[in-house]
């Protein structure tokens, strides 16, 4: 699915309308036929749609006359001045008017009260005010109309985007409806990204409204968010003839004293999705234990570096850093694996921290890094306020990785995937995973699949959808999802998905 940012919407419409020629009256009828679509007609019979004098608005006045043809109760307002409608949002506003439907202009607290009182006694507030294009902060009557709606409506539905909402950065701009559900036409806005939106989106559902595919491909920015169909088309199938020999020899840099769950997690992770050889390679006092745990992998310590590194030179991906501790000994086992590597790097959890004094050895790696950061690692790395990434998830993911040449994985809710020039947003995952050892198992996951062949992206794209997608079917029947549970479902959910049908 690709995601799309308020100018990007812009450009698209302009081209549509004049060089392909498509009246924007069809795109605005399109767009209030989809809406409508979501709209549970057989249990609600009375909508209040109120309208700004932009095209949203037009939006809002064609719902209103499909309702009304419908045989539906509406209450239609229009905050603005009739002198200030232009183009085809007038048109449908004058449709409405020759219907004999009446338009109850906003103008006044009066009319802020015929708001109130329509709003409480109807089943759903249609909000249709402001869409993509809002600029400034929201006041004056504006302002005081989405208080109104907010506080006296049964069910917002919001049209594109809820007014007052920035479909860019996801902030809200002064004021903002609360929707119960966003319907938001030809593509997902990147403002809907950002931590907290839901509250007033809602539900979000994404409308084709006619734009042919070419045109999105034309202006589209690389932004994209996986689905299960992306996932059902580049999950490989095996070869009847195949062996072990062809799924990966991975090696996991992994856990020290106190320490030994993180290895094991990430060497199960590599194991339980699909690798061929695992080798874990762990600090000597916990090497005995782990050996005995890990029936399915082979296991050699840190100090064995002969060994290390000839594992080095053989296998396929390397992941380094869970449970390491943050020390001088694990930089130097980072640094050690990084120039001696013949093959993709993953890098998570201390791995990451002991490098910020030193990310210039991130450069120029020939074979691929990728790092795996949580919002506090991040933080830790760039220096960043964490509440400053929080809010620029994706621009400061996209920085780094161009200036570092690596693949990030910013970890959270709406996980962010970028190698600097394409992003891919993963959808999976939810709060019932969050306990210890859930990055040493994606960490585990992501060098398996970079060792079974796929490239970075692609690597990194699959294993955090698998990932999540596990926690996600484990959490329907579970209150909280730990490492082990995801770890046991891995092989399940990945022949799911390589089944799905849509």
């Amino acid at each position: 699915m690709k995601i799309a940012s308020g100018r990007m919407m812009r450009e698209i419409d302009k081209y549509c309308i004049e060089t392909l020629k498509i009246p924007g009256i069809v795109l605005m009828e399109n767009a209030a036929l989809k809406i409508i679509k979501n709209v549970n007609l057989d249990k609600n019979n009375y909508f209040t749609i109120v309208c700004g004098k932009g095209n949203n608005g037009g939006d809002g006045f064609a719902v209103a006359r499909h309702l009304a043809v419908i045989g539906k109760k509406i209450e239609v307002f229009f905050i603005g001045t009739e002198e200030n409608l232009m183009g085809d949002t007038k048109i449908n506003f004058s449709i409405l008017k020759n219907m004999g439907i009446k338009i109850n202009k906003i103008n006044n607290m009066e009319d802020i009260n015929e708001l109130r009182d329509s709003a409480g006694r109807s089943d759903v507030t249609i909000d249709s005010i402001f869409g993509t294009g809002l600029s400034k902060n929201i006041d004056g009557i504006y302002d005081n109309a989405i208080s109104i709606i907010n506080e006296n409506s049964k069910y917002i539905l919001s049209v594109d985007v809820p007014s007052g909402f920035n479909s860019d950065d996801g902030k809200t701009m002064g004021n903002c409806v609360k929707a119960n559900k966003t319907v938001t036409l030809a593509l997902y806005k990147k403002g809907f990204l950002n931590y907290g939106s839901d509250k007033f989106t809602g539900e979000i559902v994404v409308e084709d409204i006619g734009i042919p595919e070419f045109v999105v491909d034309k202006f589209h920015e690389n932004e994209f968010i996986i689905d299960r169909e992306m996932i059902k088309s580049r999950l490989f199938k095996r070869d009847k003839y195949s062996h072990k020999g062809d799924y990966g020899r991975i090696l996991i840099i992994a856990g020290s004293k106190g320490y030994s769950g993180a290895a094991y997690i990430a060497a199960e992770g590599a194991v339980r999705s699909g690798a061929g050889l695992v080798t874990l390679c762990c600090s000597e006092d916990i090497q005995s234990v782990l050996s005995m745990k890990l029936t399915e992998a082979m296991t050699i310590s840190f100090k064995d570096r002969d060994r290390l590194k000839d594992i080095l030179s053989k296998c396929n991906s390397i992941a380094i850093g869970p449970g390491m501790g943050n020390n001088e000994d694990t930089f130097e086992v980072v640094r050690y694996a990084l120039e001696n590597a013949k093959c993709p790097v993953v890098i998570d959890a201390d791995g990451i921290n002991v490098l910020k004094e030193s990310l210039s050895i991130l450069k120029n790696r020939e074979h691929g890094v990728i790092l795996t950061p949580h919002l506090g690692e991040m933080s830790r790395i760039t220096g960043l306020d964490i509440n400053y990434i929080k809010e620029n998830r994706i621009e400061v993911s996209e920085e780094f990785a161009r200036e570092y040449g690596v693949v990030i994985i910013l970890k959270g809710y709406n996980t962010i995937i970028t190698d600097g020039t394409a992003t891919i947003i993963n959808p999976t995952g939810n709060s019932s995973m969050a306990s210890g050892g859930m990055g040493d198992c994606l960490t585990g996951i992501i060098a398996s699949f970079i060792g079974q062949g796929y490239k970075l992206m692609e690597a990194a794209a699959l294993s955090t959808y698998i990932h999540g997608y596990a926690g996600d079917r484990l959490s329907e029947d579970m209150f909280c999802v730990n490492a082990s549970h995801v770890l046991e479902s891995l092989p399940y959910v990945i022949k799911e998905l390589q089944k799905y049908e849509e």
